[in-house]
This record gives C-alpha cells, sequence and structure tokens, in this order.
C-alpha cells in the first residue's frame, strides 16, 4: 500500500462502529472519490493477504470494516511502524547476493557486472549499493568505489565476518537469510558442521538456543569459507592468551580438528580462539537438573559478573518495589546470561534480539527500568550494554514477577519448545501457567531434544512450540514466544478449558494528576523528536517540576533506547533524580514523526519520582491501555482544543 491507503485504512480502524461515506475519506485525504474506491480495491487485497478483517461496502450506507478488537490494535501497530519499501522475495535475494559477493570477493568488482548479472539498468543497482553501503557503516565498514578498477570493501576482518553473519539485518528477515548462507555451500557440509556441533554440545554438556546453534553454524561456515579464501582472521595477543586458558578453548579445538580432516583444511590459532569467542559468548539454556556448568561461574575471578547481578537485582528490586531476591530461577537465569553478556561486550561479538521492538511495546515499564539500572551499571563499571540485551534481561524480570504472582493449580501435562533463550521460554513458561488453570508446564526444552523427551515421557498431553514441527502423534500449537492476546484465545480453544474472563474496568485516567493545561501542546510542527523532547522539558523546566539539566538528560535517555510503546505512542523522560515534583507534558503532532523504528503522534514526557511506585506503574497501565484504543487516539491525535483534549481523559 502507498502512503494514502495507509491513511485510509487508518481511518477505518480509528472510526467508530459505523459506516463511513467514500466522499468523507475523499474530503480527509484531499482526492477524488474515483481514487478512494480504486485504493479500497487494494487495502480490501491487503486485509485478505495479511488479516481475517472483512472490508463490506454498501449502496447509500459507505465503508464498513468488520474486525475484532484484537486484531485491530495489532493493524494500527503494524501501520505506524517504519518500513523501507516492500520488497518481492526476488529483490531481498539479490541484495542478499550483492552484499554477500562483496564481503566475500578478494578482487574489485564492477556495478555493471552487477547490473549485467541480474539483467537490470544501472540505477537500480546504484540503489541497492546506497543501501547496503549505508548498512555496512554499522560495521566500520566502508564501500569504496575506485574509478576504472571497481567496488571493494574496506575494513578489518573481524567486522567483514560480523557483517556477513549479520547480513539478515539488510532485509530484517532472518529465515531467507540463513537458508541463503547455507545455499552456498553443499548440502552435506553444512549438514557435516550442523551434525559436529550437536556431538560438540553432548559431549561438554552444553546447552545452547536453537537460535545460537544456527549462529554458530554460520560463523563455522563463514570461517571455513574466508580462511580457502587466504583471508585470516588478526586477533590480539592478549585475546589469545586469555581465550587459551578457557575450557571452551580445548573443546573448539578439538570440534576444528575434526572439520580440518573432513574439509582437507588448516585452521590457525587465531581461528580456533575466534570461533572459542562465539562460543562464550553463544546464549545457552537453564537445565534444573545440570548445573556442572555455568552455575559456577560467580567466584572471586569473576567478581564484576557477581557486582553487576547484585546491582541489577538489588535496583531493579527496589524500583519495582518487589524483592527478586526470593526467585531462584531468576538468578541462575541472569547469571547465566550476564556471564554470555559480558563475554560478547568483551569479545566485541554483535548481538541482535528479532523481538525488542515486541518486548518494549508488551512490557514498557519494565524495560524502562531496566534501561534505567543498566545506564547505572555501564557508568559504574565502564561498560555499553545495548538496547538488545536490556530487552532479554526484561524476559527474565518479567517471568520472575509472573512467577512470584502465581499460585495456581495445574493439571494438563505440557510440554513448551521454544528456539529461542532462556529468559523467552521462562516467560513464555510462567504466561501459559498463569493465564491457563488446567495446564502444568513439565519442562521447556529445544527442537533437538523434543523426540527423545517424547519417549521418555509418555504422559505428555499438548506440545505448545514456537517453531514448526512434524511428525508428532500428540496434538500440538504453533504460538509467537510473546503470547500475543489472539494467541491465548487460541490456547484457550485448544485446550477447551477457557479461563476466568478478566472484565476491564472504567478507566478514570489517574495522569489527569499530574498535568496541567499549561503543559499539553497540540499539533506541534516539527522536524525531528529531539525537538520535541527538548520543548517538553523546557516547559517543565520553566514551571518549576524539574532542573534544568533534565532536557539534557531526557535526549541522552532515548539515544539509548527510543521510548516507543506501539500505537504511535512515545514515552520521553530523565533519571527521577533531575524532578523536583511530579508531572507529565503533552503533545501531539501535526504529522507522525520517526521516533526510532516507528511513527510517533502522542507524546507524554514523564518526570515521575521514584518514591510514587504505584502511581508509576499506573501511568503505564493507562499508557497501555490507550495504546490499545486505536479510535481514542484517533480522537486524542486530531484534537485542537486543549480543555476539550484533558477532558477526553475523563474516560
Amino acid at each position: 500500500m502507498n502512503t494514502r491507503q495507509k491513511e485510509i485504512l487508518y481511518l477505518l480502524l480509528s472510526e467508530p462502529d459505523k459506516y463511513s461515506l467514500v466522499q468523507d475519506f475523499a474530503d480527509r485525504v484531499n482526492c477524488s472519490e474515483k481514487t478512494i474506491r480504486n485504493d479500497l480495491k487494494i487495502i480490501e487485497d491487503y486485509l485478505d493477504y495479511y488479516s481475517n478483517a472483512h472490508l463490506t461496502r454498501k449502496p447509500g450506507l459507505g465503508v464498513y470494516l468488520d474486525i475484532e478488537e484484537h486484531e485491530k490494535v495489532r493493524l494500527c501497530n503494524e501501520l505506524r511502524t517504519v518500513k523501507d519499501e516492500p520488497k518481492y522475495q526476488s529483490d531481498e535475494e539479490r541484495i542478499l547476493q550483492i552484499a554477500y559477493d562483496l564481503l566475500m570477493n578478494v578482487k574489485p568488482v564492477t556495478a555493471k557486472e552487477f547490473a549485467s548479472q541480474y539483467f537490470l539498468n544501472r540505477a537500480t543497482i546504484k540503489k541497492d549499493l546506497n543501501k547496503i553501503e549505508k548498512w555496512l557503516k554499522r560495521f566500520s565498514l566502508a564501500l569504496v568505489s575506485k574509478q576504472r578498477i571497481g567496488l571493494m570493501i574496506e575494513g578489518t576482518e573481524k567486522n567483514k565476518r560480523k557483517a556477513l553473519t549479520r547480513i539478515s539485518d539488510l532485509i530484517n528477515n532472518p529465515s531467507i537469510t540463513n537458508q541463503f548462507i547455507k545455499k552456498q555451500f553443499l548440502y552435506h557440509e553444512v549438514e557435516f558442521i550442523a551434525s559436529e556441533l550437536k556431538v560438540l554440545q553432548r559431549r561438554n554438556s552444553l546447552y545452547f538456543t536453537d537460535d545460537t546453534l544456527e549462529s554458530l553454524l554460520l560463523h563455522t561456515l563463514m570461517m571455513i569459507r574466508r580462511t580457502k579464501l587466504k583471508q585470516p582472521i588478526s586477533l590480539s595477543k592478549r585475546e589469545i592468551t586469555l581465550v587459551q586458558e578457557k575450557k571452551e578453548y580445548k573443546w573448539t579445538y578439538e570440534f576444528l580438528k575434526r572439520l580440518e580432516q573432513f574439509f582437507v583444511i588448516h585452521f590457525s590459532e587465531e581461528e580456533v580462539v575466534y570461533l572459542t569467542l562465539h562460543i562464550l559468548g553463544g546464549k545457552v539454556r537453564y537445565q534444573k537438573n545440570d548445573t556442572s556448568w555455568k552455575l559456577d561461574i560467580i567466584s572471586e575471578e569473576n567478581s564484576v559478573l557477581f557486582k553487576i547481578l547484585c546491582h541489577l537485582i538489588h535496583r531493579v528490586s527496589k524500583l519495582n518495589a518487589l524483592d527478586f531476591n526470593e526467585d531462584q530461577i531468576l538468578k541462575n537465569g541472569l547469571k547465566i546470561h550476564l556471564y554470555t553478556t559480558l563475554n560478547r561486550i568483551n569479545y566485541d561479538l554483535s548481538v541482535s534480539n528479532p523481538m525488542l521492538n515486541d518486548i518494549k511495546k508488551m512490557y514498557p515499564h519494565m524495560f524502562d527500568i531496566v534501561i534505567d539500572v543498566l545506564g547505572e551499571i555501564n557508568h559504574l563499571f565502564d561498560l555499553f550494554i545495548p538496547e538488545e540485551e536490556a530487552a532479554y534481561l526484561t524476559l527474565h524480570f518479567q517471568a520472575s514477577i509472573e512467577r512470584l504472582n502465581s499460585n495456581r493449580q495445574k493439571q494438563k501435562n505440557v510440554i513448551i519448545v521454544c528456539h529461542m533463550g532462556i529468559g523467552m521460554s521462562q516467560l513464555l513458561r510462567t504466561k501459559i501457567e498463569r493465564k491457563f488453570h488446567q495446564i502444568y508446564v513439565m519442562d521447556c526444552i529445544s527442537k533437538d531434544d523434543l523426540e527423545d523427551y517424547l519417549t521418555k515421557h509418555q504422559d505428555v498431553e499438548l506440545v505448545i512450540s514456537t517453531t514448526s514441527l512434524s511428525k508428532l502423534k500428540i496434538p500440538c500449537l504453533i504460538v509467537s514466544p510473546l503470547l500475543e492476546s489472539t494467541e491465548e484465545k487460541k490456547l484457550e480453544d485448544f485446550i477447551k478449558q477457557l479461563d476466568e474472563p478478566v472484565c476491564r474496568e472504567q478507566i478514570e485516567f489517574s495522569m489527569l494528576n499530574y498535568t496541567t493545561p499549561f503543559l499539553v501542546f497540540l499539533q506541534e510542527d516539527v522536524e525531528h523528536r529531539y525537538k520535541v523532547i527538548e520543548k517538553l522539558a523546557n516547559v517543565l523546566y520553566e514551571k518549576g517540576y524539574v532542573e534544568e539539566e533534565y532536557a539534557v538528560h531526557a535526549i541522552m535517555r532515548e539515544k539509548m533506547s527510543a521510548t516507543t510503546i506501539g500505537a504511535g505512542i512515545a514515552i520521553p523522560h530523565a533519571n527521577s533524580k533531575f524532578i523536583k515534583q511530579s508531572a507529565i507534558a503533552i503533545a501531539t503532532l501535526k504529522e507522525p514523526l520517526d521516533w526510532g523504528t516507528e511513527k510517533v503522534t502522542l507524546v507524554f514526557m514523564l518526570a515521575v519520582k521514584n518514591e510514587e511506585q504505584k502511581m508509576t506503574k499506573k501511568l503505564f497501565q493507562e499508557l497501555s491501555f490507550i495504546s490499545e484504543q486505536p479510535s481514542f487516539i484517533q480522537k486524542l491525535t486530531t484534537e485542537t482544543n486543549v480543555m476539550k483534549f484533558l477532558s477526553y481523559l475523563h474516560y
């Protein structure tokens, strides 16, 4: 859909449950009725493909969108997300192939050669190259064009390999990317490495997540190809010495020795160390019955990890008014996760989190607390823990909250197959246990362990999986790792045991107690999110609510992680030590503004003191409620009168 069609669909989603005339849409988006009718056909095709919503047209009445509430919320969020123009799969594969060839080539190649190879004009190839060039900058790599010679990528071998294994970022479709990279190798080569990685796990009681196993497979494939091209990795003597002392180095050495015989290749000492680093930084699953590996990692020699763990649990406990020290599962999970996190940071290994934006939307309060505490930890220990890690840690704490608040009877024997890490699988487990009375989750396992587990446990009645499975004799349901509301309903129907419905109470927004007409700005026309933050923070300062430094620190906080919570809402803020008196400044934007990966039209600048934790939680609940009401958001963002705007918050 083009921008106009997206706007029409958003209007349909925002309208109350009634028919709207085509002429009304034409007036609102400033075009002819004929154009609107053509647009509605495109929208109808889009809905048929991406949604179960149905567009109904009746002569004399107009157009009506028949859609369930949860689907309305999902589509609104989808429309708010900032995306590149849609690409056909062939286009995606072409961009991947060009990026892969440039990174792998040891000789220059020209744009003309690419144009001939793909039967395209140079302008299209140039567009692809511009996208690749922008992406390469993330890895400190440069696409250099030399006249009469061609294109080359300049940068370190380490950064080139990092880019090769993160090539999925180019098209935001990891499934295509992983298959694409595997296609560059023979099938039996890929299978041999995958088999040897499983042997490595079994021999050394390792419990990697499925994502980490896939990542190690790709790193090994790249290592083999780059070694054959005589493009060796370069590491410092300090890195080599430190890693050689670790037991993982010996495991990696034995693994690569078996690969040397198969591929008729020799791996240098640096290559062994390089792969060991990735094994050290790999995410693992916590095994309740096997604490022999990685739960002894907190010791005198690893006192930094111990201090970070204590600080993290202490501060998050204080900010949540909940003692997380009572939860041993949380502490064990955090030990393992922080161990691999520090390894990734120390050895400059990149981390991706495909669920980052979903986690920020679903758990904004906890994510915000974790980001703030990590800011303190980064300052105290001279680290930089990125927002991707913050999102994973958020899952650990959110799972703990659900465990600590849950005390239900479980009856139905279920196992969960989760392809992601400890935090994600534990969160899914506790959400299922808390929301469904008749479920007892026996275990969380990986896909590889499923067959063996079912052989040993004949009493499993249902498998809930985050990845597709085949050849199962017992019922199986596929869900996303975050178990969204639509999937909860699917699960309820599946197990034929509905939970007690939770009735949402009528809300009278407590945020009204923290704002005044002088703190509300409607239809602001600005070019950058920092300008909005600066304006709202300066108003709070002028009115005596915050210190002068609040604006600077709010922008610094925004740079750590965009404060969007979905549905076109952002909640910028700074550390509470700069707040004199709690207040909320509000702005609506004349045009949607790019805010990280989303477009935003509604901004709440929260300046709430730490001592008011109950109120902070209530505010986040209210904001979460607003984000699920598309028509209410439309009402707020189109209002031009401040007093009317505030009156809507008496909802």
